[in-house]
């Protein structure tokens, strides 16, 4: 069984080196793909220069211009599928996310018998580090008011730190996700759990970054609020059947 950590870049050229090497210094064998959306600061570049030492483990997929993370990891996903990775994992570039937290999140899947697992803020009680409480307030109660309208049982639904197994990216049909900022997170998530796969969360710690700039913007933010209700609306002239059932 393979795994791959699909990491989307922009701009990443303080972090991308120390978390690629984080990854692979873990206890459990994971490769990397990166996707980078053409990056002016020379983040694809780092990436090559390390591909020699991680021959085989390190991967480069170069996009022209900023596309949107849902895009990167749509491009990442069918990447896995084509190269027979059991388990794909989304993970940050800037350290936001633990990736000590990766083994667990695979244990959760290939040794729990879960589909999905979701790194989670917010399982038990706040874990979020060097935010505003403006910005924890903000993903909090929109992780209230999307399971009020989804009805989706999961508490973290923004949340970018996941782990699929393969079954998962091959049902949901990927080249019919809607959006691309929050807005993905959700979808793919609700999509998961209309397929009735087993989704957990796994309690993480999500400390905000220290180099580099965020990508969060108010038109993101707004297009998982409208987004939600789409979604909703959207899954009710649907059929979720899946193969194995």
């Amino acid at each position: 069984m393979k795994n791959l950590v699909i990491i989307p870049t922009y701009n990443e050229y303080e972090n991308i080196e120390s978390i690629i090497k984080a990854v692979f210094s873990l206890p459990e064998a994971f490769d990397v793909l990166i996707v980078d959306d053409g990056s002016p600061d020379g983040t694809a570049q780092i990436v090559k220069n390390l591909q020699e030492e991680y021959s085989g483990r390190l991967h480069l997929e170069e996009r022209k211009g900023k596309l949107g993370l849902g895009t990167a990891y749509i491009h990442g996903f069918k990447w896995a599928l084509a190269r027979d990775y059991s388990y794909i994992f989304e993970m940050d570039a800037d350290f936001s996310h633990n990736p000590k937290d990766l083994v667990r999140l695979l244990h959760a899947c290939r040794d729990e018998g879960n589909d999905v697992a979701i790194g989670s803020r917010y399982i038990k009680g706040v874990n979020v580090i060097n935010w505003p409480m403006s910005r924890v307030l903000m993903s909090y109660f929109a992780g209230i008011y999307v399971r009020m309208i989804t009805r989706m049982p999961v508490m973290d639904p923004t949340g970018g730190f996941i782990c699929y197994s393969r079954k998962v990216l091959q049902t949901i049909p990927l080249d019919k996700i809607q959006f691309v900022g929050y807005a993905f997170q959700i979808e793919m998530k609700f999509n998961a759990y209309l397929y009735k796969f087993k989704l957990i969360e796994v309690p993480i710690v999500f400390t905000d970054r220290t180099k580099g700039q965020s990508k969060m913007s108010t038109k993101i933010f707004k297009e998982a609020v409208f987004g939600v209700i789409m979604m909703k609306i959207w899954s009710l002239f649907k059929s979720f059947k899946r193969n194995d059932d």
